[in-house]
């Protein structure tokens, strides 16, 4: 979710994550040199990763705006390293993430069929009945918003507190607990990239759970990522937490979060029954750069015969001479870029290589879809035949491969 913020008069897009505390401000020195950051100290900064502490500006007395709401006063961190950028992974402009600071002050509706959010004032909302909603109580630590649920692992329901994570692409995060019965034992998974963290890359183990129960909502096969220990070790501060609940999931549901008092109300959307996929291909993409791309445009038969030459009849009198004229026109586009290629997957298999700009896929240009698009197509069913055309080098090549089960040669160790 990606909603538009102004600070001190400047917009910006900032990613709407419920797993932060103060807005935090990147990414924003290639877009304007207008944006005035106000009453700075340096700070250090830690979030997922296992890497060291990044260091950022706090900045007191902001002027951010949300639609029609304003706050004169508000605290946030500015972090001018250029590598922490979300803009390539998500395909989209992206200069910051919000969270605690918005959903304190308001009874925030989220739906995520329509694509639109609404902030209410707590003061002259009224809840509707609804039947087919589930309410849930909410805890906090540290301005973070907390919920239980059932996940069922073995054939065993294990009660779980999760950190409500609306930021995060997966589905569902479980951190390891022996005791818990929070494991892979015999169950199949594969090694991937889970994603980047303020602190640096996070790894880990993917696979599926049984079952997820948000009360009377119940899913079954839900992808589950078990992060490595080594890039949860911050979040793991507060005992408590078992691991997140992120977008994949958050998604299938309209919500009516209330942070005022702690209540979270959710409704089953035209997405609850989409099934969970797994990128099947090895592949991770990112927008990077961009490329010139050259279309071939036809002239129309009204530039050929224009009305003022007079008779154009072919059995009229006279020679006539047609010149058909080919006109290519040139375009920059995003370039996207292999930044990731799993280990024995089908895509390393074949040749890929990390740095590959992917030209088409199965003869449909890259250029005319987005990231989200272009990523899907390597959701498809087992067995799909993928064609490649990449740029390598200034080289262009072409690679095939089939798409395959992730956990069809994956054995536990």
């Amino acid at each position: 979710m990606i909603v538009p913020v102004v600070i001190n008069g400047v917009e910006l897009s900032f990613l709407l994550d419920t797993g932060v505390t103060k807005p935090i401000i990147f990414n924003f020195l290639n877009v304007t040199d207008s944006l005035q950051i106000n009453n700075v100290e340096t700070i250090q900064l830690r979030g997922l990763g296992g890497g060291e502490p990044i260091e950022a500006l706090r900045s007191r007395q902001n002027v951010l705006k949300i639609g029609d709401a304003i706050n004169i006063s508000q605290d946030l961190f500015v972090i001018i390293d250029q590598t922490l950028n979300f803009t390539p992974k998500l395909g989209t402009d992206i200069h910051g993430i919000i969270g605690y600071d918005l959903f304190k002050d308001f009874i925030v509706e989220i739906n995520y069929q329509k694509k639109h959010i609404i902030l209410h004032d707590p003061n002259y909302y009224t809840y509707k009945e609804c039947k087919k909603c589930e309410v849930f109580n909410l805890t906090f630590n540290n301005k973070k918003p907390y919920l239980d649920a059932i996940v069922g692992i073995r054939d065993k329901n294990i009660p779980i507190k999760l950190l409500i994570d609306s930021g995060g692409s997966d589905d569902l995060w479980l951190f390891e607990d022996i005791d818990q019965g929070i494991n892979l034992d015999k169950e199949p998974y594969f090694r991937d990239f889970l994603g980047f963290g303020l602190s640096g890359d996070v790894h880990g183990k993917r696979s599926k759970v049984n079952t997820f129960k948000l009360k009377s909502f119940e899913l079954s096969e839900v992808n589950v990522a078990f992060p490595d220990s080594a890039s949860i070790r911050f979040a793991q501060q507060f005992s408590e937490r078992d691991g997140s609940i992120a977008g994949g999931l958050l998604r299938r549901f309209n919500m009516i979060v209330d942070y005022k008092n702690a209540k979270l109300t959710i409704k089953k959307n035209s997405h609850f029954k989409d099934p969970f996929y797994y990128n099947k291909s090895g592949i991770v993409l990112e927008q990077q750069g961009l490329r010139v791309v050259k279309d071939l445009k036809r002239p129309s038969i009204e530039n050929l015969f224009p009305s003022s030459l007079g008779n154009t009849n072919p059995s009229s009198s006279g020679n006539n001479t047609i010149s058909m004229v080919q006109i290519m026109e040139y375009s920059l586009q995003p370039a996207f870029t292999i930044v990731q290629v799993r280990e024995n997957s089908p895509a390393e298999k074949a040749g890929l290589l990390v740095g590959d700009v992917v030209i088409s896929i199965n003869n449909k240009d890259t250029s005319k879809h987005s990231l989200q698009e272009v990523n899907g197509l390597f959701h498809d069913k087992d067995g799909k035949i993928m064609s490649l055309k990449i740029e390598r080098d200034g080289l262009l090549m072409k690679y095939k491969f089939r798409l395959k089960n992730v956990f069809e040669q994956q054995t536990p160790q």
